[in-house]
């Protein structure tokens, strides 16, 4: 009966050990979740529509909504709209 009891100890001491050498420190697990903020902060930001802001060779400001190849720009955020717009401006039928 005691042989049968120090397998279990052992098997039980065991898994504790294991446990204990596969978690992660809390440094570890605070930069792994500070990791994935910024990559869902760069998703977001990259998903929302945005304009580049540049100059071409004769010094003409260009606004385009791709990035211009070999040059510097600027990005600019643009917010997308959120609901309908409804002007008044319409212009009344005459009878």
């Amino acid at each position: 009966m005691r042989a049968w009891l120090a397998i279990v100890a052992g098997i039980a001491l065991g898994c504790g050990v294991a446990w204990w050498l596969a978690r992660e420190s809390p440094e570890v697990a605070a930069r792994k979740q500070a990791r994935a903020g910024q990559a869902a902060a760069a998703q977001a930001r990259d998903a929302r529509p945005s304009l580049y802001r540049w100059r071409d060779d004769a010094g003409v400001l260009q606004i385009t909504d791709a990035p211009p190849k070999g040059r510097r720009y600027e990005r600019i955020e643009r917010d997308a709209a959120t609901g309908i717009r409804v002007s008044g401006d319409v212009a009344a039928d005459a009878d």
